[in-house]
């Protein structure tokens, strides 16, 4: 009978250190995994059409939230940002202007004024066919931005509601910078 006690005693103790393995190995994960999630980067959904055909409505992304802690955003950047009228509200577009420019839309070209200069900016990310069709607000009057504040467009143009229509984008709002896409598949496929 002992010999029994003694096998129960060991396979019990087996299946407790087994337990706080796995229990271990579990904290040690969200120790890892929580502080990544929360701090550096963050799930994001596309939803709508306002950035095709670069990003589609379901997209799955991945927005890395240091990098604005670290240095200002560029041009040309996508984010994800709290919308400045509904800060429940996140919306995903295209950095254009950046803080002290001026932007200015003429014949459905943007065009930049900063320290006198004025330029047309390459937009090579859009299609052609966007280029050539997008009518929404294909002419805007010149917006000046002032010190940490950003114009930003939707990639298809005709379906956008963005700083044409509702203004600049604080930094603050700023939630972080798009840097890769986990969903669909196709589109990991052809990046």
């Amino acid at each position: 009978m002992s010999l029994m006690y003694y096998i129960g005693a060991m396979e019990i103790k087996k299946a407790i250190n087994y337990g706080l393995d796995a229990l271990k190995l579990v904290l040690i994960a969200l120790a890892i995994v929580i502080p990544v999630r929360l701090l550096i980067f963050q799930p994001f959904v596309v939803r709508g059409q306002s950035m095709e055909p670069n990003y589609h409505s379901s997209d799955y992304l991945i927005i890395d939230e240091v990098s604005y802690k670290l240095h200002q955003p560029e041009r040309g950047d996508v984010i994800v940002f709290k919308y400045p009228k509904d800060p429940s509200v996140k919306y995903i577009k295209r950095i254009i202007g950046l803080p002290g420019e001026t932007v200015e839309i003429k014949n459905a070209e943007v065009f930049i004024t900063s320290q006198g200069n004025t330029w047309k900016i390459d937009e090579s990310y859009l299609p052609l066919i966007t280029q050539e069709t997008w009518r929404n607000s294909a002419n805007m009057a010149p917006t000046t931005l002032n010190a940490n504040e950003y114009f930003v467009l939707g990639d298809n143009r005709n379906a956008s509601y963005d700083s044409r229509a509702w203004g600049v984008v604080p930094m603050q709002n700023i939630v972080g910078k798009i840097v890769f896409r986990l969903s669909p598949f196709e589109a990991l496929v052809k990046e």
